[in-house]
């Protein structure tokens, strides 16, 4: 599919992951939307790449039903929606003070998984009633997931498991959405140089950095941004989480 006319979405567009994918695919014709809480930043960030703004919680219903309807009025129904809104949590499941708090937890199951979903599907429903394109296509979601869905490290519980969730929601969303010409894939980074990497010391930026095989550096938001256009780009990608680590595999802590 191309993206050159095609509306697009991106959920947590204000920053990050998801500003750098709204500008990459602006920057190639896209008609873009971003997704993002309320504020100054949203606004500016949708006047530096002449997006539309639509301020939402993806977990919830009526707001993210709304900020669509604000991406249909300005762009026409969606044909690429990228999930990159989410949040980190760090704690043990039991510490040195007795057990981890569980609104900590559902909370980041709630924004990573169940935001996620939220958005999956109810752009889903706007997605199908596109005219098909070649190959019977109407459309592509992109979710991320991270490579802590599959080696989460010690205090990584719950952004953990809502990233494995989000990496178990792709292939059977892309079966059931197969029918109707639309496709799923997620994306998986490791670690990655974004705004909340870049409050830490620069010291402990580049000893993470170290431990990536190769390229030895943190990730770009950048190498995101093109992974989820070649995938747009590419039909037969579908159903898959593709990591995008430099081969890393992360320790136990």
């Amino acid at each position: 599919m191309k993206i050159e006319n095609a509306s697009v979405i991106v959920t947590g567009g204000a920053s990050g992951l998801g500003f750098a994918t709204a500008e990459y695919l602006a920057a190639r014709g896209g008609r873009v939307t971003l997704f993002d809480l309320p504020g100054d930043k949203l606004d500016a960030s949708a006047v530096q790449l002449g997006a539309t703004a639509a301020a939402c919680d993806v977990t919830s219903e009526t707001e993210v039903a709304d900020a669509l309807q604000v991406a249909i009025a300005a762009n026409g129904l969606p044909r690429i929606v990228v999930n990159c809104a989410g949040v980190t949590h760090g704690e043990r499941i039991v510490g040195r003070n007795g057990p981890a708090s569980l609104e900590g937890f559902v909370r980041t199951i709630h924004i990573n998984l169940i935001g996620t979903f939220n958005v999956m599907r109810l752009s889903a429903e706007q997605i199908m009633q596109n005219d098909p394109l070649e190959d019977q296509e109407r459309g592509i979601i992109i979710n991320t997931a991270s490579a802590a869905a599959f080696e989460g490290q010690i205090g990584q519980a719950a952004y953990a498991a809502s990233k494995g969730g989000v990496a178990s929601l792709t292939l059977p969303a892309a079966r059931e959405f197969a029918r109707s010409g639309v496709r799923v894939m997620a994306i998986a980074p490791g670690i990655f140089s974004t705004p909340m990497m870049e409050l830490l010391p620069q010291e402990i930026q580049d000893s993470l950095g170290a431990k990536v095989p190769f390229p030895t550096r943190l990730g770009q938001p950048s190498e995101f941004a093109r992974l989820a256009g070649h995938m747009i780009e590419n039909t037969m990608l579908n159903g898959e989480c593709v990591r995008l680590d430099g081969a890393i595999r992360l320790e136990p802590k």
